[in-house]
Protein backbone atom coordinates (compact mmCIF):
# COMPACT_ATOMS: atom_id res chain seq x y z
CA UNK A 1 0.00 0.00 0.00
CA UNK A 2 1.29 3.41 -0.79
CA UNK A 3 0.84 5.39 2.29
CA UNK A 4 3.04 2.26 3.96
CA UNK A 5 5.80 3.40 1.51
CA UNK A 6 5.75 7.07 2.42
CA UNK A 7 5.22 6.36 5.98
CA UNK A 8 8.63 4.16 6.03
CA UNK A 9 9.68 6.98 3.79
CA UNK A 10 9.51 9.54 6.11
CA UNK A 11 10.08 7.32 9.22
CA UNK A 12 13.57 7.62 7.41
CA UNK A 13 13.52 11.48 8.61
CA UNK A 14 11.66 10.89 12.37
CA UNK A 15 8.26 12.39 10.97
CA UNK A 16 6.46 8.88 10.08
CA UNK A 17 3.76 10.20 12.59
CA UNK A 18 3.19 13.56 11.14
CA UNK A 19 1.24 11.92 8.33
CA UNK A 20 -2.48 12.24 8.66
CA UNK A 21 -4.83 9.33 7.79
CA UNK A 22 -8.24 11.11 7.34
CA UNK A 23 -11.65 9.76 8.36
CA UNK A 24 -12.98 11.15 4.55
CA UNK A 25 -11.76 10.91 0.82
CA UNK A 26 -8.62 14.26 0.22
CA UNK A 27 -8.67 12.46 -3.57
CA UNK A 28 -9.22 16.05 -5.36
CA UNK A 29 -8.19 19.55 -4.24
CA UNK A 30 -11.91 20.26 -2.53
CA UNK A 31 -12.13 17.22 -0.90
CA UNK A 32 -8.76 17.42 0.40
CA UNK A 33 -9.48 21.34 1.88
CA UNK A 34 -12.88 20.04 3.61
CA UNK A 35 -11.07 17.20 4.94
CA UNK A 36 -8.44 19.69 6.65
CA UNK A 37 -10.52 22.47 7.33
CA UNK A 38 -7.87 24.81 5.05
CA UNK A 39 -8.08 27.03 1.99
CA UNK A 40 -8.07 25.14 -1.56
CA UNK A 41 -4.96 26.84 -2.54
CA UNK A 42 -3.34 25.25 0.44
CA UNK A 43 -3.42 21.92 -0.56
CA UNK A 44 -0.09 20.92 -2.40
CA UNK A 45 -1.36 18.78 -5.21
CA UNK A 46 1.26 16.76 -7.38
CA UNK A 47 0.65 16.39 -11.54
CA UNK A 48 2.28 13.50 -13.22
CA UNK A 49 3.67 14.11 -16.58
CA UNK A 50 5.70 12.33 -19.25
CA UNK A 51 8.41 14.65 -20.73
CA UNK A 52 10.57 13.26 -23.63
CA UNK A 53 9.50 9.11 -22.30
CA UNK A 54 10.52 10.22 -18.67
CA UNK A 55 7.97 10.74 -15.67
CA UNK A 56 7.94 14.07 -13.73
CA UNK A 57 6.11 15.23 -10.67
CA UNK A 58 5.17 18.94 -10.75
CA UNK A 59 3.75 20.02 -7.21
CA UNK A 60 1.46 22.72 -7.43
CA UNK A 61 -0.70 24.95 -5.13
CA UNK A 62 -4.32 23.76 -5.16
CA UNK A 63 -5.93 26.93 -7.35
CA UNK A 64 -3.15 26.55 -9.82
CA UNK A 65 -3.66 25.21 -13.46
CA UNK A 66 -1.12 24.29 -15.56
CA UNK A 67 0.02 27.04 -18.24
CA UNK A 68 0.55 25.27 -21.44
CA UNK A 69 2.41 27.70 -23.02
CA UNK A 70 4.57 28.09 -20.07
CA UNK A 71 5.08 24.11 -19.68
CA UNK A 72 6.06 24.37 -22.92
CA UNK A 73 8.54 26.75 -22.59
CA UNK A 74 10.59 25.13 -19.99
CA UNK A 75 10.02 21.83 -20.69
CA UNK A 76 10.21 21.70 -24.23
CA UNK A 77 7.01 19.18 -24.90
CA UNK A 78 3.20 19.63 -24.67
CA UNK A 79 2.19 19.05 -21.33
CA UNK A 80 0.67 15.53 -21.79
CA UNK A 81 -0.56 13.74 -18.18
CA UNK A 82 0.32 10.14 -17.05
CA UNK A 83 -3.00 8.09 -17.22
CA UNK A 84 -4.33 6.77 -13.96
CA UNK A 85 -2.28 3.50 -14.77
CA UNK A 86 0.93 4.92 -16.29
CA UNK A 87 1.30 6.94 -12.75
CA UNK A 88 0.51 3.90 -10.63
CA UNK A 89 3.51 2.38 -12.44
CA UNK A 90 5.56 4.86 -13.15
CA UNK A 91 5.11 7.06 -9.99
CA UNK A 92 4.52 4.40 -7.42
CA UNK A 93 1.04 5.91 -6.23
CA UNK A 94 -2.45 5.67 -7.39
CA UNK A 95 -4.00 9.13 -8.99
CA UNK A 96 -6.35 10.60 -5.53
CA UNK A 97 -2.41 9.94 -3.52
CA UNK A 98 0.46 10.78 -5.59
CA UNK A 99 2.47 12.88 -3.63
CA UNK A 100 6.70 13.71 -4.47
CA UNK A 101 7.64 10.81 -1.18
CA UNK A 102 8.56 7.46 -1.42
CA UNK A 103 8.36 7.26 -5.29
CA UNK A 104 10.00 4.93 -7.76
CA UNK A 105 13.69 5.76 -9.23
CA UNK A 106 14.01 7.79 -11.58
CA UNK A 107 11.12 10.26 -10.90
CA UNK A 108 12.10 14.14 -11.33
CA UNK A 109 10.30 16.07 -9.45
CA UNK A 110 9.70 20.31 -10.01
CA UNK A 111 7.33 22.57 -7.42
CA UNK A 112 5.53 25.49 -8.91
CA UNK A 113 6.35 28.97 -7.93
CA UNK A 114 2.84 28.91 -6.82
CA UNK A 115 3.21 27.38 -3.56
CA UNK A 116 5.90 30.12 -2.40
CA UNK A 117 3.46 32.17 -1.24
CA UNK A 118 2.24 29.84 2.38
CA UNK A 119 4.42 29.21 4.98
CA UNK A 120 2.79 25.30 5.08
CA UNK A 121 0.97 23.79 2.68
CA UNK A 122 -1.01 19.88 2.75
CA UNK A 123 0.53 17.13 0.28
CA UNK A 124 -0.86 13.48 0.21
CA UNK A 125 1.09 11.18 1.52
CA UNK A 126 0.36 7.96 -1.16
CA UNK A 127 -3.93 7.52 -0.57
CA UNK A 128 -6.78 8.99 -1.18
CA UNK A 129 -7.70 9.79 2.78
CA UNK A 130 -3.64 11.05 3.84
CA UNK A 131 -1.96 13.99 4.01
CA UNK A 132 0.96 15.91 5.80
CA UNK A 133 1.51 19.41 6.91
CA UNK A 134 4.50 20.68 5.50
CA UNK A 135 6.62 24.42 5.62
CA UNK A 136 8.12 24.77 2.24
CA UNK A 137 11.73 24.23 3.50
CA UNK A 138 10.08 21.42 4.30
CA UNK A 139 8.37 20.25 1.55
CA UNK A 140 12.29 21.16 -0.53
CA UNK A 141 13.66 18.69 1.69
CA UNK A 142 11.56 15.66 1.90
CA UNK A 143 10.38 15.55 -1.72
CA UNK A 144 14.21 15.24 -3.09
CA UNK A 145 13.24 18.04 -5.91
CA UNK A 146 15.41 18.44 -8.79
CA UNK A 147 13.95 22.55 -9.70
CA UNK A 148 11.56 24.90 -8.67
CA UNK A 149 9.57 25.70 -11.73
CA UNK A 150 7.25 28.79 -13.25
CA UNK A 151 4.67 26.84 -15.09
CA UNK A 152 0.86 27.37 -13.39
CA UNK A 153 -1.44 30.55 -14.45
CA UNK A 154 -4.89 31.63 -12.84
CA UNK A 155 -3.39 31.16 -8.89
CA UNK A 156 -3.79 34.68 -6.84
CA UNK A 157 -0.45 35.63 -5.06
Amino acid sequence: MAIERVREYFSGFGIADRVMELDMSSATVELAAQALGCEPCRIAKTLSFLVNGRPILIVTAGDAKIDNAKYKARFGAKAKMLTPDEAEAMIGHAVGGVCPFGINEGVTVCLDESLKRFTTVFPACGSSNSAIELTIPELEKYSGFDSWVDVCKNWIV
